[in-house]
């Protein structure tokens, strides 16, 4: 900062003003220093600013899966916000994993991030508790933590499994096979509650040996499908936790020669852009994936800048994409 200020011909401290907007420069003394500092090729340490005001324009994120489409389309909505309002996002993968996530979740502290957007791994309260004695805003995404009163942006994870499940009875289907994901996550329990009470409103009772668990991956939809399909009375129709296991329950019904939806019908859950791809498209039920990653940003920087704000927990509305799988 001397050289620039001695090339410039004024103080470090109208250099300092110049670089932290800290206070009006003339537009002539402002000129000389952006000049001497592109003739010097001078790059200011983010770091040592970020230091001394204590904000590092820095946001984390911690995602359980960054493979996962639906997660990726959130990461990318989030990052543009971010850019647009002047941060930057460092994305950490737990493979939901409860010690990586506590691992990310240090690393994130050390990196001084002014906050952190988290889509928890399920059984995360205990990491959340030790993020928040740390005293860093926390928006929970996607997911909440039933007792921790903390920001949450979601979707209507409970109404959307009744959707689905509504449209496939009014298409005539009375044995209707669920694959849900893991039973600790809010959305896979809210959805199969939506799937339970459109069953009960139409009296058809709820058969548990229709509902199996998987893991939010193309191999679990797989492999509960042919569970599902190797049972002496096998559903016509099966609504799947997300859209990854609805891709590979088609896979194994296409493998038994099944034609969809003549033989068996499936829905997914996210409407992730494939979902209009696969053959043939799959019906889904759709979120709000830009509002989701736009909104759960918006409201984290708010509490970033002004901490005292209450609690909110927002719940965005799904609908229901119909093609041709049912």
């Amino acid at each position: 900062m001397r050289d620039v200020a001695k090339h410039a011909g004024v103080s470090v401290s109208t250099v300092s003003h110049v670089i932290n907007e800290t206070r009006h420069v003339s537009t002539d003394t402002r000129q000389r220093v952006l000049g001497a500092m592109d003739a010097l090729n001078y790059q200011p340490n983010r770091l040592a600013r970020s230091l001394r005001v204590k904000k590092t324009q820095t946001i984390g994120m911690i995602v359980p899966d960054s493979s996962n489409p639906f997660f990726s389309e959130i990461a990318r909505h989030i990052e543009d916000y971010c850019f647009e309002q002047g941060y930057s996002v460092i994305l950490c993968n737990s493979d939901g994993d409860l010690d990586k996530e506590l691992f990310y979740a240090n690393v994130l502290v050390e990196k001084q991030v002014d906050g952190i957007l988290f889509v928890a791994v399920g059984l995360s309260e205990d990491n959340i508790l030790k993020l928040n004695a740390q005293r860093i805003p926390i928006m929970l995404v996607d997911r909440q933590i039933p007792n921790l009163p903390l920001d949450s942006v979601l979707a209507d994870n409970r109404r959307g499994g009744w959707l689905a499940t509504q449209h496939l009875i009014e298409h005539g289907h009375k044995r209707i096979g669920c694959i849900t994901g893991f039973s600790d996550l809010t959305p896979s329990s809210e959805r199969v509650i939506g799937y339970h009470q459109a069953l009960e409103e139409h009296n058809l009772g709820i058969d548990e040996t229709l509902i199996l668990q998987g893991d939010f991956h193309l191999q679990s939809g797989y492999d509960r499908a042919n569970q599902l399909l190797d049972m002496n009375q096998p559903p016509t129709a099966i609504f799947c936790g997300n859209d990854l296991m609805a891709i590979g329950a088609m896979r194994a019904a296409g493998g038994r020669g099944l034609r969809i939806p003549d033989d068996i019908a499936i829905v997914g859950f996210d409407d992730i852009p494939i979902a209009q791809f696969t053959n043939p498209p799959l019906t889904s039920i759709t979120q709000p994936l830009k509002k989701l990653g736009r909104l759960s940003s918006q409201l984290l920087i708010e509490r970033i800048q002004k901490k005292d704000l209450d609690v909110a927990q927002h719940m965005l509305e799904v609908d229901l994409a119909i093609r041709q799988s049912s």
